[in-house]
């Protein structure tokens, strides 16, 4: 993430220290000049056969009583964590078809409080576009330094249970069947490592490592019917490890540093036992280290550096995969495996490089790597979508062919790369926003440092979102950029953008935004439709035992005539963010549905369940028989 703008000071006599957002395996350009663009598609001729749609978003914020400002702590030390937050998810705590919504924020640094009580805000869904904030009520009013969010009904009650990841200590709340919240965290084992210091009266002289745990999923790995739960690490961090590095934008003023300069973190995987969570992280291959150094004097090293995570069938095995964005190191690749001897019979072999996925383009450097999404974009071809650094385009890595396992980056021959590639960009997602049945997608963005400007005048700290329609097209530009006059000027309002997600959150078939600032408020953006397409939505529930109520893993095509369109219950997705678990499939101008096939995760799951006698244009609850 951090990384191609900042170069660290060498050894006191120049100051070139080029902070922020660095340099991480290699910097290209002048931190001090015009940042350059590449293969610009600004400049190309309108596209034929394909107009861009007219989908406005509008910014109901404070009509629908969303009243957050995201709290980072910054108090002119410029440390690290302040640069990474926050996220937010859409969940239906209550089990009323309403999707409520989950910011989660940060907070003051000890010794250093303001004004106020930073702590998570949940709102609940009235309908109609409108929220009240239930926060207290649902005993969810929590200080905690947030970073992350997952949903997702780890005990099979029938009830989404909320975790959320952060510096100083992740927790875990039960969902008391929609009546509030419980911290179960210590109960389950859950917390992680290198917790928040007990003497907080000299915070910034602290040396040990701090958790700073970013993205999570839940998952079942093992396909007992039980949700697992996977954490991303991002660094090694300590107030006094980040203050005792010189980080300057320009020779003397303080900056934010780059990851490169902290030590890599590992990943955690958590078993669901049913009775808690163990931390099979080991056993199961999730670790990955390298060796540094030569002989006996060698050690072993962390390499991940890890931001965003995606739990997907990437070979169609029936077994999730995980895919770990990591910033200026390798992106991950773990194949879940048959492993006998491993706790509940499976294991992970990371696959990063022989797959192409752990570095993009063509050359062997690794880019700075936020959220991550994948999905079906066109019929029979999937790709996972990673929001790079400034000045990296977008990395969009085409699966060669039905569940192969081997990627290539085509984001300039998809018409991503050159409008995508001046943003730094953080949360990324596919959804069809115009119901025409293709997958587009979205960027949330803005940089880390306020003064970016200052020594690179072509970068801004806030920035506006970026939404990409899909063509449809093969052979050119698979993606258009979308502009205001399209979508409205709402969308792409400046923001410091991180954490995002999408839900139909006023039940008209047509997939609302929320969009997180880092110190800043969230904005509540509306889908206002106009396309006359028609859609479905799936709201799907595993039995509890031979798979998860959440049916997060289930796999759905959706057959239309000789269209065929394929989806999967994923549960986070982007960065620190999840969306909603439903699935709207976009018909465009199709008037039926000639069956919905629900393949249910587990290793017991049964028969898949195919479902006839359709509505267009409503919702459908389909049960695991």
């Amino acid at each position: 993430m951090i990384k191609a703008f900042f170069r660290s000071a060498i050894l006191g006599a120049v100051f070139l220290l080029a902070v922020l957002l660095g340099l991480g395996c290699g910097s290209k350009g002048d931190p001090g000049g015009e940042t350059p663009d590449i293969g610009d598609q600004g400049g190309l001729p309108p596209l034929k056969g394909a107009a861009v749609p007219e989908v406005h978003f509008k910014d109901i914020t404070d009509k629908a009583g969303i009243r957050f400002r995201h709290t980072n702590g910054a108090f002119g030390k410029k440390m690290l964590p302040e640069t990474m937050g926050s996220g937010v998810a859409f969940l239906d705590f209550d089990n009323d078809g309403l999707q409520d919504l989950l910011l989660v924020d940060s907070c003051y640094w000890p010794g250093h409080e303001g004004k106020g009580t930073p702590g998570l805000k949940l709102y609940r869904n009235k309908g109609k576009g409108t929220f009240e904030d239930v926060t207290e009520k649902m005993k969810l009013n929590v200080t905690l330094y947030g970073m992350g969010v997952a949903v997702g009904d780890y005990d099979n009650d029938g009830y989404p249970d909320l975790f959320i990841t952060g510096v100083g200590g992740n927790r875990l709340f039960h969902n008391d069947k929609g009546q509030g919240f419980t911290d179960v965290t210590d109960k389950m084992r859950v917390g992680g490592p290198g917790g928040w210091p007990r003497d907080t009266t000299k915070f910034l002289e602290h040396k040990e490592p701090i958790t700073f745990s970013t993205s999570a999923t839940f998952l079942d790995y093992d396909g007992d019917g039980r949700l697992d739960l996977f954490v991303c690490n991002y660094v090694m961090w300590s107030p006094t490890k980040d203050l005792g590095q010189s980080f300057t934008l320009d020779g003397h003023t303080r900056a934010y540093g780059p990851p490169r300069a902290f030590e890599g973190a590992q990943c955690i995987l958590y078993r669901n036992t049913g009775d808690g969570f163990e931390d099979v992280s080991e056993q199961a291959g999730i670790q990955v280290w390298e060796k540094e150094g030569v002989g006996d004097q060698g050690r072993l090293r962390a390499v991940g550096k890890s931001l965003g995570v995606m739990v997907c069938d990437v070979d169609g095995d029936g077994w999730p995969d995980i895919i770990v964005a990591n910033d200026t190191v390798r992106n991950f690749f773990f194949h879940n495996v048959s492993a006998a001897d491993k706790p509940g019979g499976r294991a992970f072999v990371e696959r990063g490089l022989p797959t192409g996925i752990a570095y993009a383009g063509s050359s062997a450097e690794a880019r700075g790597a936020m959220g991550i999404d994948w999905g079906e974009y066109r019929p029979g071809k999937h790709a996972f979508l990673i929001a790079n650094f400034a000045t990296e385009p977008s990395t969009f890595l085409r699966q060669e062919g039905p569940g192969a396992l081997a990627f290539q980056d085509v984001a300039v021959v998809e018409g991503i790369a050159g409008r995508s590639r001046q943003p730094l960009k953080f949360g990324a997602f596919f959804f069809d926003y115009d119901l025409d049945g293709r997958l587009d997608l979205l960027t949330a963005n803005g940089h880390l440092e306020p003064e970016i400007s200052k020594t690179q005048p072509g970068q801004r700290y806030a920035q506006p979102a970026q939404l990409f329609w899909n063509t449809g097209l093969d052979g050119q530009r698979g993606f258009e950029e979308v502009k205001a006059s399209k979508a409205g000027g709402d969308l792409f309002k400046p923001m410091v953008g991180r954490g995002s997600a999408y839900a139909d959150i006023d039940g008209n078939g047509t997939l609302d935004v929320v969009l997180v600032g880092n110190g800043g408020p969230a904005r509540l953006l509306l889908n206002e439709g106009r396309t006359g397409n028609n859609w479905i939505r799936l709201v799907l529930k595993g039995d509890g035992k031979r798979s998860n109520r959440s049916a997060i893993g289930a796999r759905v095509e959706v057959k239309m005539g000789d269209k065929v369109i394929h989806r999967e219950v994923v549960g986070a997705r982007g960065y620190l963010s999840q969306s909603e678990l439903p699935i709207t499939i976009g018909l465009g101008k199709e008037k039926k549905v000639d069956s919905v096939t629900v393949y249910w995760p587990g290793k017991k799951a049964g028969k898949q369940v195919v479902t006839k006698d359709l509505t267009i244009n409503s919702v459908r609850t389909i049960e695991q028989e």
